[in-house]
């Protein structure tokens, strides 16, 4: 049987998994709730609970580990707290110090810019603050790398904590105009990369 790959738009609120073996097990909601998917599929990475966005699945377990351990680009739009800096984004893009593993971890160099738009998403289904109660700005931020959590850690190392978080872009692959928790089937997933 063929290998089957599709792309999700992973809910704010749902674990990037099928099982959960944690110990509140009963309390989280994992992607299996949102579709029937075979057995056999995997999430490619992760993205935590509160974050939402592009989620690639796959049966393919070689094609998971390779698209997981290579260096391909993924793009994130942060709604931050704040008037973001031009500082602020530049020290991003260096690099800034984050907590990883208990440890203290230098973030690799990335791109961050101010979006001079507002991205247009679904509604979240859970309220966040928005610029009625004080300033807020969207940026992108593309990495090559992901830490746990690691987009939040750094924009709190420069002051402007993340109220958002959407990946919008793997690699060649855009988010383009998903809706929450829709599922499209990529029959050739494996030849984008």
């Amino acid at each position: 049987m063929a290998n089957q790959h599709f792309k999700i738009y992973k809910p704010y609120g749902y674990l990037s998994q099928f099982i959960n073996n944690g110990p509140k097990k009963g309390k989280k909601k994992l992607l299996g709730e949102l579709h029937s998917f075979q057995e056999n599929v995997m999430s490619i990475g992760r993205l935590d609970e509160k974050s939402e966005g592009l989620l690639l699945l796959t049966t393919d377990g070689k094609l998971s580990n390779y698209i997981n351990s290579s260096k391909f680009e993924k793009e994130y739009y942060a709604l931050v707290d704040g008037s973001i800096t031009n500082e602020a984004i530049h020290k991003m893009s260096l690099g800034v110090e984050i907590g990883f593993n208990g440890q203290k971890y230098l973030t690799k160099p990335c791109s961050v810019k101010q979006l001079s738009f507002t991205p247009i998403l679904p509604n979240r289904s859970k309220k966040i603050r928005d610029a009625r109660h004080g300033p807020v700005t969207w940026i992108s931020i593309t990495l090559t790398e992901g830490k746990f959590r690691q987009v939040r850690k750094m924009t709190s190392a420069v002051g402007f904590p993340t109220l958002r978080l959407v990946r919008v872009r793997i690699h060649n692959i855009y988010l383009e105009n998903l809706s929450i928790g829709e599922v499209v089937s990529m029959d050739h997933l494996d030849t984008l990369f």
